[in-house]
């Protein structure tokens, strides 16, 4: 008994050190690109999500329960969910996409793109980052909502920015 608190207390003070440590690099490279602040709080907040379920699962692990009864339930439940977001893979997928965009996409908020789409081709720059799409600002002031599976899977043209035509002084 007195070694299950002792394991837990190491494990959950081993968890919220590595959920700092995680959260500060996360921050640095956040920083290095120049990512926005609630662009970084949807990161950190996945991978927070990702470690305290981790850390459910040592605990329950270090204190002996029985996960027979409860994978059998687990698996009834995740195979609803499944189905459920088999016809709604795309929010998986732009979730992924989301954290591949953010440690290896080159363009950023505030960079001028072209989509590359045939006749459906975006011009715009970007506004904002989300979970979900990438908000792309047309020319016309218009708001694009492009979903991030999609900006992975599409050419991408990152064009230069719009400069301020200076009239001639005489």
């Amino acid at each position: 008994m007195s070694t299950n608190i002792f394991y837990t207390v190491i494990t959950i003070v081993l968890t919220f050190m590595l959920v700092k440590t995680i959260s500060f690099s996360i921050g640095k490279i956040a920083d290095v690109k120049g990512v926005s602040r609630r662009r970084l709080f949807y990161i950190i907040k996945f991978f927070n999500i990702m470690i305290y379920i981790s850390l459910f699962i040592v605990i329950a692990t270090i204190w002996g329960v029985k996960f027979n009864g409860l994978m059998v339930f687990l698996s009834s439940i995740f195979a609803v969910i499944g189905i459920a977001l088999f016809a709604q893979w795309s929010i998986l997928s732009n979730l992924t996409s989301s954290i591949i965009i953010f440690f290896t996409f080159p363009a950023r908020v505030g960079d001028r793109v072209k989509v590359l789409d045939g006749d459906d081709s975006i011009t715009g720059e970007i506004k904002e980052i989300t979970p979900f799409q990438i908000e792309i600002e047309d020319d016309e002031h218009n708001i694009i909502l492009y979903p991030n599976n999609l900006f992975l899977q599409k050419p991408i043209v990152k064009l230069a920015k719009k400069s301020k035509e200076k009239t001639p002084t005489h």
